[in-house]
């Protein structure tokens, strides 16, 4: 059943304080058990997904919190550019919250993670965030030439695969489609990665993707998690203008930003 079918039973009576958004995220995911939420039975660390529903909630909504992500990411990928939508209801008759004052509130009770709100719009009811992405976006970064992690800085030594031996500094590798499946990217990684390194020839290669199937991808082979990046979800259809965009459903459009996660300080404020 789909989300906008779920309106009246879970909403009160007044409708007009009700909003469905769209926010824009990113993480390091290194102390994270990936993207979605854990099982309360397997909870041993927190996914993404649990602390931002626990920020929502922080903003005492009349309706239950349910988050929908637009992109799974495995424990240990970060994101520089994440997406969900969820719908909020104010208590009170109060107006729905403004996009900024949205993504101030957030981020305030999410001041003690490594998760940042970068960006929220305000989105028509029947909008979904994974089914309406037309397209997703990972980098994965390979350190090349550093004899030891050590030699790493402080910033990167987490952030990327490094590789001993090599003569090239740095890679990043890029692959863009609309959806991937599980462990691919790294596993698309760990197979040329091996091919340079002659642990896998070209036959065995092609052998490897014709079969078609995960069982035949080598053991021991998949790229680690601490290099791969979801770095953009993209709402915009091919080879559509921006302007044309904006007046579909499925319209919305974020770009990137490399510009890290800088610490912010929040005074205390009252976001309910």
């Amino acid at each position: 059943m789909s989300d906008s079918l779920e309106v009246p039973r879970i909403f009160g009576d007044n409708m007009h304080n009700r909003a469905r958004y769209l926010i824009f995220f990113q993480y390091i995911g290194t102390n994270y058990s990936g993207a979605v939420k854990v099982p309360t039975h397997q909870l041993v660390r927190k996914g993404v997904q649990d602390h931002l529903e626990d920020a929502i909630r922080r903003l005492r909504p009349l309706n239950p919190v349910s988050l929908s992500i637009s992109s799974r990411t495995d424990t240990g990928v970060h994101a520089l550019s994440n997406s969900a939508h969820f719908d909020l209801q104010r208590k009170n008759n109060k107006p729905p919250f403004t996009e900024d004052v949205l993504v101030e509130a957030l981020n305030f009770h999410l001041r003690t993670e490594q998760i940042r709100i970068t960006r929220a719009h305000q989105v028509p009811d029947d909008f979904h965030a994974r089914y309406c992405a037309q397209s997703r976006t990972y980098v994965y970064r390979i350190a090349l030439g550093i004899s030891h992690y050590s030699q790493l800085p402080l910033t990167e030594c987490s952030l990327c695969w490094n590789l001993r031996n090599m003569q090239i500094p740095f890679w990043e590798l890029t692959f863009r489609s609309r959806s991937f499946l599980y462990k691919q990217v790294r596993r698309m990684t760990g197979a040329l990665v091996a091919v340079g390194r002659g642990e896998l020839s070209m036959p065995q290669l092609k052998d490897i993707l014709e079969a078609r199937d995960s069982l035949a991808y080598p053991q021991g082979l998949t790229a680690p998690a601490q290099g791969l990046f979801l770095t953009h979800v993209d709402y915009r259809e091919a080879g559509e203008d921006e302007s044309n965009s904006n007046k579909k459903i499925c319209s919305f459009h974020d770009r990137h930003q490399r510009s890290g996660y800088e610490a912010q300080s929040h005074q205390s404020c009252n976001f309910t």
